[in-house]
């Protein structure tokens, strides 16, 4: 018993660090559609050992289209290079990444259990999340938006009779005044992301799971990674630059880049998306 709680501490500690990884786990899951209808399976990895991060099982479970670890002489597999180690859509050249603008993210999808499907309605539907906390790595203030934009986009919103929601995360930024959603694991934040309106925040795994799970969203991307390399057509992505500098350390031009990313640029983007689930 002690190690299976040991096993929810630390997936509860994974979510709490802003979905660290599960976009790249997520993309995995759009390059994978529709692979079962060909009666095949895709394998991510070197193309003799199928290669999963720390996260894939979470964000793999019950997809048909996705071999699992152990399957490699199956005879209905398909490789794929896109894995841990190998991201595809990137590659560090010294101090920064350099982007493939070739790589396209594909919607993933995410086959969700029926008590995941039954957490996910609890919480009702029509209502915005926003993540104003980016994931705590060296490049993190590269994507930060200034937390008093997203203070104020929210008290906005809540002006204008949307209900405003925030995923519990112990130690980020608490936005004042809104409803706290505690889930269990990141497959329970898509569940209840399933029925929000819209999703407002840092591109990232959240931003991945609203693709994934149909939801709209206006994505901060700053000027450090392209929309066009990880964004989707179907979200707002703002960028407050031309130029994606991928800087793996604290960067000027990153910080300019989101500070012309203003809060009437967010809110008209919203409302486009709140008129439409009206």
């Amino acid at each position: 018993m002690a190690r299976e709680v040991s096993r929810l501490g630390a997936r509860r500690a994974e979510f709490r660090l802003i979905a660290l990884g599960y976009g790249d786990e997520l993309m995995a899951t759009g390059i994978a559609r529709g692979a079962k209808a060909r009666g095949k399976r895709i394998a991510f990895g070197d193309g003799q050992k199928i290669i999963w991060s720390y996260l894939s099982e979470q964000i793999f479970k019950g997809n048909p289209n996705i071999a699992p670890l152990g399957s490699e002489n199956d005879p209905d597999i398909e490789w794929h290079p896109f894995c841990r180690g190998n991201r595809i859509y990137n590659r560090q050249v010294g101090n920064r990444w350099e982007w493939n603008y070739e790589f396209r993210p594909i919607p993933g999808e995410v086959f969700f259990t029926p008590d995941e499907l039954e957490f996910g309605q609890q919480f009702g539907s029509g209502f915005v999340v926003i993540e104003p906390n980016v994931m705590q790595k060296g490049f993190s203030p590269n994507k930060q938006w200034p937390i008093i934009r997203y203070n104020k986009v929210a008290r906005l919103l809540q002006k204008d009779g949307a209900e405003v929601v925030q995923f519990i995360f112990n130690g980020g930024h608490v936005l004042p005044h809104v409803r706290q959603i505690k889930t269990p694991t990141f497959r329970h934040a898509m569940a209840v992301l399933k029925h929000a309106a819209l999703y407002i925040g840092p591109e990232g795994g959240l931003h991945h799971a609203s693709a994934a799970v149909g939801a709209g969203a206006v994505v901060l991307f700053g000027g450090f990674i392209p929309p066009r390399v990880t964004g989707y057509d179907a979200h707002t992505n703002l960028t407050g630059s031309d130029v994606f500098c991928g800087s793996l350390q604290t960067c000027s031009h990153c910080k300019t880049a989101m500070e012309t990313i203003g809060v009437p640029d967010v809110m008209d983007a919203a409302h486009q998306y709140l008129k439409v689930a009206a």
